[in-house]
């Protein structure tokens, strides 16, 4: 396999760039959400509906939802979480993971 990976520190999170044959992959994420009581499963259909969204579940444990995404780059994933997935009705916080493999 043609191409490398680097890594951008930001604070206490590392960011993870992938590239093969010279184009950029797409960046995936994991997003954890928690909800206002009672809202998961409106929170994960809601999600769900959303372009970039791969998929989106209301979850047992300490996150009520967990969603799958798909950016282009770093800049709109970020966005998209911010504009996207913590504007739905219902979400009160959210932890982004960024997959690497």
């Amino acid at each position: 396999m043609t191409g490398y990976t680097f890594a951008l520190e930001i604070g206490r999170s590392l960011i993870y760039f992938r590239f093969k044959g010279g184009d950029c992959m797409p960046i995936s994420a994991y997003v954890f959400i928690e909800c206002t009581a009672g809202a998961a499963r409106d929170v994960a259909k809601e999600a769900a509906k959303i372009q970039g969204v791969k998929r989106a579940n209301a979850t047992t444990g300490p996150y009520d939802v967990i969603v799958l995404v798909e950016a282009p780059d770093i800049n709109i994933l970020g966005d998209f979480i911010v504009t996207k997935i913590q504007g739905l009705s219902g979400v009160l916080r959210t932890q982004t993971n960024v997959i690497v493999d």
